[in-house]
């Protein structure tokens, strides 16, 4: 098995993740760590996976892009050199969602906060709701220590820019 990286990015159609996980359980692709998301009217569909030996990066990115639903899509299948397990840093100790108005710089203020306290954000999730006039982020992190300090950081930070912050814990 050979560790890959397939990155797709195209316009946003029901049915993608179907079509696209589908092919690649029948050409033997294992899924690894996933993720898909709307951008805009855009949609990314991310894995780190395993594929059989011997099958080509050039092989799959090709069949991929052959999908009825992947006309003009951006796909690019590439060896993952790094190590496919994330290890104790990708260890999900607590999710954060800070909800409120947009606010510049909302996103890096919060970050740098977790980087203060050597957290590592493991994921992380942004939203607007223009209707409602929301702005929801999302983060599960890693907080290997001081995790309280942080979390009281966090919230104060998000209370400044007149936000709401909700930490829940995630049992290890």
């Amino acid at each position: 098995m050979s560790s890959l990286l397939i990155n797709i990015f195209c316009p946003d159609r029901t049915g993608l993740v179907a079509a696209i996980t589908g092919r690649l359980f029948e050409i033997g692709i294992n899924l690894g760590d996933t993720s898909f998301s709307m951008l805009g009217a855009g949609a990314e569909f991310t894995t780190v996976c395993e594929a059989p030996k011997g099958m080509a990066a050039i092989e799959i990115e090709e069949d991929l892009a052959s999908l009825p639903l992947l006309k003009g899509a951006r796909v690019s299948v590439r060896t993952f050199d790094l190590e496919a397990n994330h290890g104790p840093a990708g260890r999900i100790t607590h999710r954060v969602a800070v909800t409120g108005g947009d606010r510049p710089g909302l996103v890096a203020r919060l970050s740098e906060v977790f980087g203060q306290f050597h957290a590592n954000i493991v994921r992380m999730d942004a939203q607007q709701y223009p209707e409602q006039g929301l702005y929801v982020t999302r983060f599960a992190i890693s907080i290997p220590e001081r995790a309280d300090a942080c979390l009281a950081t966090v919230a104060n930070t998000a209370g400044e820019l007149n936000l709401a912050c909700h930490v829940e814990e995630v049992a290890g």
